[in-house]
């Protein structure tokens, strides 16, 4: 966050009208930064940064490197990989939380830094089904179905996300009024009276 409290964004793309124009189209609610290569994208994010818009496709340092070295040092924040290039199979072993495909209208952009703004506060569990069902509609999206069904790494996406679902289709239970006021009904007290 900035200091004025406004979520802190890094625009990351080898061309600069591109970087440039992103940083207009959330300059309202968002405070951003701009970047131009991979190294300086580096740089520039530290845990005050919220969102990092990565271009995947970049000469030396290619976002995908950089997503990795921003997960190795243990970056936490949410990061999307924009991109001309259609998703692959390979899209499942990118650790980012949302994969689009340029051209990226303003519209489009500023509802997925809304999103990734609002999936960052939460838990690991819920950031990790988000990120999942981003990967999976993505995938789904550029990949041939046969090869879909034969790609044990997409199986393994489909199994985690279903795990995941059933944990929050759990909590949700528990959460409904009655079944919630029930699980703490029978709680000691405890101030002991």
């Amino acid at each position: 966050m900035s200091e004025d409290g406004r979520p802190r964004v890094l625009a990351v793309d080898d061309e600069p009208n591109v970087a440039k124009a992103y940083a207009i189209y959330l300059k309202e609610a968002y405070d951003v930064e701009t970047a131009t290569d991979g190294e300086s994208a580096l740089a520039a994010v530290d845990d005050s940064i919220d969102v990092v818009l990565l271009d995947r496709r970049m000469p030396d340092l290619t976002g995908d490197e950089v997503l990795r070295r921003l997960r190795d040092r243990g970056y936490d924040g949410q990061v999307a990989l924009i991109t001309a290039v259609d998703p692959q199979l390979d899209v499942l072993e990118l650790d980012c939380d949302l994969y689009l495909t340029k051209p990226v209208t303003k519209a489009d952009l500023v509802d997925a830094v809304d999103q990734l703004v609002q999936v960052g506060q939460y838990d690991g569990r819920v950031r990790e089904q988000f990120r999942l069902a981003q990967i999976r509609v993505a995938v789904e999206a550029g990949v041939d179905p046969s090869k879909l069904a034969t790609s044990e790494e997409y199986d393994a996406l489909l199994e985690r996300l279903a795990e995941l679902s059933e944990q929050t289709e759990a909590v949700a239970e528990l959460m409904h009024e009655e079944t919630f006021a029930a699980a703490f009904r029978d709680l000691p007290d405890p101030s002991g009276t």
